[in-house]
């Protein structure tokens, strides 16, 4: 066996040990609990209104969903499996599965695996249940056997390339661009892609405009080839995508579910086209009809005799007949539509949508390849002549729920393999959205110092006195403990969170007596369990009620930015311990969130015997403004 062919078996090896991993904390948290239990905890949907149905694309129904009462946050996301299911007593098949198409607060649309709707959906007593999905996993293992079977094509060819042992070929391009809106180091990028014979890597520090410079190699793509396949890991990331792709002007088709219905984006997925096409009401009425002959064929029951036989036979034959003619329509609107689009979207997983089975794309584009799973990045190439990788291996790497495959280096992803295993990658090395001081220790340690700030941001503060865009407050010596919450195992600092808000109030106030509007302020933490504490403490305060904050953790809020980010640290503790403030990456994300000033509060005798993070110390004591928490006190 090869090199490559024993890397594919173990990847196929560590996805197995993922999905076993994965399966078995949903049994745990889902399906062993009690119904009222999963809808506390956000698992399920319970009661539930039914307030439209139709036919989705293919043979498949699709139903809409509404709860009552307040937005209540929950586990529910577009592309998720659930069950739909009544809990009427007697109804012989009460669960259907299917796929949720979008969730918007307390509505869900889900299309159903299946050419009909339940006959119990007027009964009553509904509900939704999220159900484990192994699609993904499936899709992942496919790709990965596929690779290891081909051989003298050009997918063999482009596995070589990315796995190292081949070098990957750039075309000279006839006309080099330089585009009026993009710094050097974007155009070089886009020309390093224009000329790519097998691949490119883009590599995007926080704020170097890296969406940007995609959009802009897309439409210089688009003059050459029919259509561009354009992917990313997660739906939020593709329809951000979707939007700006479309902005630019081309005719974008999004593929598969969408996390966000406004019209922007609701208008460029593949199934509002074919639903406002003309051709469209003839092929629902078509369905109906379908539909009708199945429902009455179905009330024929067992004991019947040779003549109700026939006429249900006949019934489901002609019901039949009209689903494959439904179908063939169906299949040469999709053609039409998908023939036309300059650009079609969709995440990784939905590369291997039956709507793309048959079709092949010169190029496909990975955006955020630093947060997706290797395995899941082969779905899309395996489409492609040619792939884009794009994204920044020193943010938050892709979730892996197995310790044992994370530590057998499922974690790693393609892109950074690809920055270690080829010769010619583009770095943007102009950063658009931080202050000079804020993006400077991040700079040095994961950047080489390569990167600068615009001119526009280079030194850009806030509008009042005690501007300094670089804060620590150390709670050494205060005796702020940090408490862990027991059925989470989650840490929080009540105490730390306190001197957080001092600074704060004073924030605030400096901007009201100056008579400044306030700025964008965003606080976020490492644990959820002390973004729980802060959200309800900051609620429950008069002094804030009117004051717009941000608060989440920091992997809810990487892809964002804000004009002042607090970070609170939480980890003090007398060992020294600070747990998974060890993955540096997710400090990179929190530190290059913040426009105009960054504030940092933590324990400095817990996390300064790490080097990571006493380097960091030493930098905000030298380029920064270092603060002791005794001086929030008073």
């Amino acid at each position: 066996m090869t090199d490559i062919q024993e890397a594919l078996a173990h990847l196929r090896q560590l996805v197995q040990l993922e999905k076993e991993e994965d399966l078995e904390q949903h049994r745990q948290k889902v399906q062993q609990l009690p119904l009222d239990k999963r809808v506390a905890e956000g698992y399920s949907w319970y009661p539930v209104q039914v307030s439209k149905t139709g036919y989705a694309l293919g043979d498949r129904a699709y139903v809409i969903v509404e709860r009552s009462g307040e937005d209540k946050p929950d586990q529910f996301r577009a592309g998720k499996t659930v069950s739909l299911f009544t809990r009427q007593p007697e109804v012989k098949h009460p669960e259907k599965s299917g796929v949720i198409q979008y969730v918007n607060r307390n509505r869900m649309k889900i299309i159903l695996n299946s050419s009909d709707l339940p006959d119990w959906l007027g009964l009553g007593q509904i509900g939704v249940d999220l159900l484990f999905d192994e699609r993904t996993y499936l899709e992942m293992d496919k790709a990965l056997k596929l690779l290891m079977k081909v051989k003298g094509d050009r997918l063999a060819e482009l596995r070589d390339i990315l796995f190292g042992k081949q070098a990957a070929l750039f075309h000279p391009i006839p006309e080099t661009h330089r585009i009026p809106e993009l710094n050097e180091s974007q155009n070089d990028a886009v020309n390093q892609v224009l000329a790519a014979r097998d691949v490119a890597v883009i590599h995007g520090p926080p704020g170097t405009g890296k969406t940007t410079t995609l959009v802009q190699a897309i439409k210089l793509l688009c003059r050459e080839e029919s259509t561009v396949l354009v992917t990313a890991p997660s739906n939020t990331a593709v329809d951000v995508l979707t939007e700006r792709i479309a902005d630019a002007g081309l005719n974008v088709v999004r593929i598969g579910n969408i996390s966000r219905i406004d019209e922007t984006i609701l208008t460029h997925t593949l199934d509002w086209q074919i639903a406002n096409h003309p051709d469209s009401k003839h092929i629902k009425k078509v369905k109906i009809e379908a539909a009708e002959l199945r429902r009455q064929a179905k009330k024929h029951k067992r004991h019947f005799g040779p003549e109700e036989r026939k006429t249900r036979g006949h019934l489901f034959k002609q019901a039949g007949e009209l689903n494959a003619w439904a179908r063939q329509l169906e299949d040469r609107l999709l053609d039409f539509i998908l023939e036309s689009a300059q650009v079609i979207t969709c995440t990784l997983v939905g590369a291997a949508n039956e709507v793309l089975q048959k079709r092949h794309f010169r190029t496909v584009i990975i955006d955020e390849a630093a947060q997706a799973l290797e395995p899941a990045c082969w779905i899309p190439i395996t489409k492609a002549s040619r792939v884009v990788l794009a994204g920044d291996p020193f943010q938050l790497p892709p979730t892996v729920k197995s310790k044992q495959a994370e530590k057998e280096g499922l974690n790693i992803t393609l892109i950074e393999k690809c920055l270690v295993r080829l010769e010619h990658t583009s770095l943007l090395k102009v950063q658009y959205r931080m202050n000079a001081l804020i993006m400077g220790f991040s700079n040095q340690y994961f950047y080489g110092g390569a990167l600068r700030a615009a001119d526009s941001v280079d030194d850009h503060r806030l509008p009042i006195e005690d501007n300094h865009p670089l804060v620590f407050i150390d709670t050494a010596g205060c005796g702020f403990d940090e408490k862990l919450q027991l059925a989470y195992l989650s840490r929080y600092n009540p105490e730390e969170f306190q001197i957080l808000r001092e600074h704060l109030y004073a924030l605030i106030n400096a901007h009201r007596e100056a008579e400044q509007p306030l700025p964008g302020i965003a606080i976020i933490s490492p644990y959820r369990e002390q973004v729980k504490y802060m959200d309800t403490a900051i609620s429950d305060d008069p002094d804030l009620t009117e004051v717009t904050l941000t608060i989440n953790t920091i992997d809810g809020f990487q892809g964002q930015e804000s004009d002042v980010v607090y970070i609170s640290l939480v980890r003090s503790n007398a060992k020294a311990e600070i747990g998974f403030l060890k993955d540096y990456r997710r400090m990179n994300v929190a530190m290059t969130r913040a426009r105009q000033q960054l504030i940092v509060i933590g324990d400095s005798a817990t996390i300064g015997n790490d080097p990571f993070y006493l380097e960091m110390l030493e930098y905000f004591e030298n380029k920064g403004e270092y603060r002791t928490a005794w001086e929030f006190m008073q």
